[in-house]
């Protein structure tokens, strides 16, 4: 039997065994590399798709057309007339514009419109003070009253938008179920339920129950109403209508307080805007505590003109509505 003898390999063998063992090593280093980096473009890509998919919800959601408004606001109000019923209007139409309504001046009933924050201080004290006197002369139909809700103080409820919701909530109910909106309206505005500026203002739910405790039914219909926010943008164009376009429904030639605390009036060549809430109107005139004193007293006052036909000396006051400069 031959004898066996281990191989082994020349200096020249290692050498070459080496050399491969170091390519195989660089061409599986090569491929980690390219790995990672796929992998790393891979990621970046999602990551780009993902982010693009995020502006393109967010623009989406900016841009999608509004909705109609609520029913019975075709004017941005809603106008409350004898026994404290709703007057009925068809939706407001995306891109059609408010109007106010026609009303002759010369005879009864006065027209009343207040312009509304729910989280406005000003607005409750307003409420308080005037609530129940408004609440006697609309039922009693003396005075037609428009209600005109806006969300200029979203801002202070540490972004929950209570100013928006609170209208949304009166606008839903306006829409679904007329008969209980002035209680609601008057409770939101109450010293026990409206909530202070710079606080979280009231959860959807309690919006609910409050709309509950002025004998709205909590149907499925009104709850996804609110849940919806469905008329945030209508509430929102309201506010941008008085505050850039000038309030609706003035008198020819009716110019509003500028400063409230000069009593300066704004320039009557340019539109009457909205600065400030409660802004009341009456008969196309505003009215402002400061100079015309109480409000009670005021509307007997331009009752007591009507009724005994009064002057012809201002007339501007009469004109209608649906001839005058908004």
């Amino acid at each position: 039997m031959a004898n066996e003898t281990n191989h082994r390999p020349s200096k020249n063998e290692r050498r070459a065994e080496a050399r491969e063992q170091a390519r195989l090593a660089r061409e599986q280093e090569k491929k980690r590399e390219k790995r990672n980096r796929l992998f790393l473009q891979g990621g970046i890509v999602l990551g780009v798709l993902a982010i693009l998919a995020v502006v393109a919800l967010v623009l989406t959601q900016t841009m999608k057309p509004a909705g109609p408004g609520p029913q019975n606001m075709a004017s941005g109000a809603a106008i409350f007339t004898k026994d404290l019923k709703v007057v009925e209007s068809p939706a407001l139409q995306p891109g059609e514009d408010r109007e106010a309504p026609e009303v002759d001046r010369k005879q009864l009933p006065l027209d009343v419109t207040v312009y509304v924050d729910y989280m406005c201080p000003a607005c409750g004290g307003f409420e308080q003070q005037y609530g129940t006197m408004l609440e006697n002369y609309v039922g009693s139909g003396d005075i037609e009253l428009g209600v005109y809700p806006l969300n200029f103080l979203d801002g202070q409820s540490l972004g929950t938008k209570y100013s928006t919701r609170a209208a949304n909530l009166f606008s839903c109910v306006v829409e679904q179920q007329p008969d209980v909106a002035f209680g609601l309206h008057n409770a939101l505005l109450s010293a026990e339920v409206q909530p202070a500026e710079g606080t979280t203002g009231l959860t959807d739910d309690q919006l609910l129950e409050q709309a509950e405790a002025a004998g709205a039914e909590l149907t499925t219909e009104l709850r996804q109403c609110v849940k919806d926010v469905r008329f945030g943008n209508f509430i929102g164009s309201n506010y941008k209508t008085v505050s850039e376009d000038g309030i609706l429904g003035l008198a020819r030639g009716a110019q509003l307080v500028g400063d409230p605390n000069t009593g300066e009036l704004q320039d009557a060549d340019s539109p009457q805007r909205l600065i400030s809430t409660p802004t009341v109107i009456v008969n196309g005139q505003q009215w402002v505590a400061g100079r015309d004193g109480d409000l009670e007293s005021y509307l007997l006052k331009v009752k007591g003109e009507i009724e005994g036909n009064g002057s012809d000396s201002d007339e501007d006051a009469t004109d209608d509505a649906g001839s005058d400069e908004s």
